[in-house]
């Protein structure tokens, strides 16, 4: 699916979203100092597993399969230090470039495992 898009059928409905509870989260973004919306915004989750959302830095939110297998090995801000972001694929803009927002998913990623502490 894409922006805007669902997977649900024409006559299906959502009736309910559950999700487990973390044992630790956080959420950290970069804001643009006018309107203070995330130029990129990374959610970290530490439930039975680990999960790491971005949003801002791409056309919709994704998750990053490298640092949530780090992270699951040892949940530490220096267990992603080394993990990089390819820009293909992520927003360009007046704001920030690709090559940009993909450092600050670094750096927000490694704050937002630090802020679960």
């Amino acid at each position: 699916t894409g922006i805007f898009e669902t997977a649900l059928e024409p006559a299906e409905i959502v009736t309910a979203v559950r999700f487990p509870k973390p044992q630790a989260a956080c959420y950290q973004k970069f804001r643009n100092p006018a309107s203070r919306y995330a130029i990129v915004g990374v959610f970290v989750a530490r439930t039975s597993g680990v999960r790491v959302a971005v949003a801002g830095a791409g056309p919709v939110v994704f998750r990053v399969p490298e640092m949530e297998a780090a992270l699951a090995r040892s949940f530490t801000p220096d267990a992603i230090k080394d993990i990089t972001i390819k820009e293909d694929g992520l927003n360009s803009d007046i704001h920030a470039s690709a090559e940009y927002r993909a450092h600050l998913v670094g750096v927000m990623a490694r704050r937002a495992v630090a802020g679960c502490a």
